[in-house]
Formats: structure tokens, sequence, C-alpha cells
């Protein structure tokens, strides 16, 4: 797990499966397996993004390196998938 943002009103982090689950081929395991987390702290909900979700943010990651935008621009990309947020934040 690894914080790549952090500010007053989001926090992204990105996870990295090592493990194989039960019943993957090893086709399966040659894939990586990754996720990112968005969580919405002014609505206190959170989002998880993997599959082709998880490779378009990674795209969106990759090109903000190329080009570093503004806090603006990345607060108004990350608002645009915390829409999509449904479960509520709860601390374990």
């Amino acid at each position: 797990m690894q914080m790549l943002y952090d500010s007053d009103s989001f926090v992204v982090v990105h996870l990295q499966a090592n493990e194989p689950i039960d019943g993957e081929t090893a086709a399966q395991l040659a894939a990586p397996r990754h996720g990112f987390e968005i969580v919405d702290k002014r609505s206190n909900k959170e989002v998880y993004l993997d599959g082709s979700w998880a490779d378009a943010f990674q795209r969106q990651i990759n090109a903000w390196q190329l080009n570093t935008p503004t806090q603006e621009e990345v607060e108004a990309t990350l608002d645009g998938y915390a829409e999509l947020a449904q479960n509520p934040l709860v601390i374990h």
C-alpha cells in the first residue's frame, strides 16, 4: 500500500496484491493486480477502483507525471471519481 495523495479533501492510496487468490491460474498471476482507494474526506465516503477503472486511473497518474498538474486540476479529477463513492468510510 502506498499513499499517493493527501489533501484537506482527498486521500488516494495505491494497493497492489501480491498473494494469489484461490483457484487463480498462472496466466492471471502474470497480470499484476492493483487498485486505488479514493477517500473523499468531505463526505466521509470512499471508492475502490480496480480492473479497467484502476487502469484508467493509472493512465491519469502517468499523464500527471509527464505534465505536473495544479492542485486544483488534481482535485477536480478526484472529485469526478468521488461521485462514484457509495461506501461510507469505516475505521477498523
